[in-house]
């Protein structure tokens, strides 16, 4: 099966998160997988959350090559399609359905990629798959294959099929989810100087955060280190002094920037007016040297792909390699994908066609030249 019609298959598969449902899919892409000599697990971290591992025994003693990737997708959102999102239908070069770009193109073309090279190479490819259930809700897959060590192998080198246009990124940020807290008294609104407005005390303590300034150099591919308040929510009625608030942060981190640090500058932004009430993600940055040999390869292999060597990038979102890279033995690794940022999250999602068959194709001498 091609990379194409293997995208419409899975674009036809509902794996919105939540619930996610992954299963189906899953074991789809097992069989198929199967079918050509892989061998496979199966790990739900709950119900019908599954997450496919597969790979070769390949007939070198060298590491495999690991390549990973998400089988869920976000909500429809309430904008309606002007196309169904589960059809993947074709309207010259664009590729129209729910997880086109993010990221089942990714994962498509890199299965049948997969599959070629283990055709190509007899079976003695050494190549590894990791598809995951609940990355959109902060790599939950990942972290639970993170904490099962014995189910993932050190590997020699990954490659991630997030959202790049094809360009290989060689890192991307970390990120701290946050929700923060302040506490005031309630009374009523007549005679405000009897309570605590808690709000007032949130507003205070999200001026401070938003002046906040990390002290660390930029990072040459990934720049600074950004925060962001994203919901807020306080009181009860408009005529009571709102006893409560809470707010939620997002900080976006850079390699050489330790979380640890993070909580306690907040932590002291924050002062009298709030507290942090709940940690709810920490993914650490991922980056790899440039000039790592095996990144040289991949920059060398999508050269005449792309029709110009590619300049060291970073991206800004994170993935489940902020998980999967300490797991796998701290291995080289890059972000490489047809999907476009531009077009993910959003109604009528599309992958241009054109991208996920280049996908497939560099995978494949990805996958050759580190077998060869």
């Amino acid at each position: 099966m091609n990379a194409i019609d293997l995208t419409r298959r899975l674009v036809a598969m509902k794996t919105i998160n939540p619930p996610g449902q992954e299963c189906a899919c899953a074991r789809f892409l097992g069989g198929l997988l199967e079918k050509a000599g892989f061998k496979t697990r199966y790990l739900e971290f709950a119900e019908a959350r599954t997450c496919l591992i597969a790979w070769t025994d390949g007939q070198d003693e060298r590491r495999p090559i690991c390549f990973s990737g998400h089988l869920d997708t976000v909500p429809l959102g309430v904008i309606p399609w002007s196309r169904d999102p589960f059809s993947g239908s074709i309207e010259g070069d664009k590729l129209y359905g729910l997880g086109a770009s993010d990221m089942k193109g990714g994962v498509a073309a890199m299965v049948a990629a997969a599959l070629r090279a283990t055709c190509a190479s007899h079976g003695k490819a050494n190549i590894m798959l990791i598809l995951t259930a609940g990355e959109e809700a902060g790599c939950q897959g990942a972290f639970f294959l993170a904490q099962t060590a014995q189910q993932l192998p050190p590997v020699g080198a990954l490659v991630v099929g997030e959202p790049t246009l094809n360009h290989p990124c060689i890192a991307h940020k970390g990120v701290i989810w946050l929700d923060v807290q302040a506490d005031g008294v309630a009374a009523h609104a007549s005679v405000p100087d009897k309570g605590v407005n808690a709000i007032y005390k949130a507003a205070r303590a999200i001026l401070r955060l938003q002046a906040l300034s990390f002290p660390t150099p930029n990072n040459p591919v990934l720049g600074a280190p950004t925060l962001n308040i994203g919901t807020i929510a306080g009181g009860n009625a408009i005529n009571i002094v709102p006893e409560r608030a809470i707010f939620t942060v997002d900080i976006r981190t850079i390699p050489g920037q330790p979380h640890a640090a993070i909580y306690r500058q907040v932590e002291d932004c924050l002062g009298d007016d709030a507290r942090i009430s709940k940690r709810r993600l920490d993914c650490p940055p991922v980056e790899t040297d440039a000039n790592h040999p095996w990144i040289q390869d991949v920059f060398g292999i999508m050269e005449p792909i792309l029709k110009a060597r590619p300049a060291p990038r970073g991206i800004n979102y994170f993935t489940d390699a902020s998980a999967l890279v300490p797991a796998l033995g701290n291995p080289p690794a890059v972000i490489l994908g047809p999907g476009d940022l531009e077009r993910i999250h959003k109604t009528d999602e599309y992958c241009l066609v054109s991208n996920i068959e280049i996908a497939e194709e560099a995978y494949y001498q990805i996958m050759m030249r580190w077998n060869s």
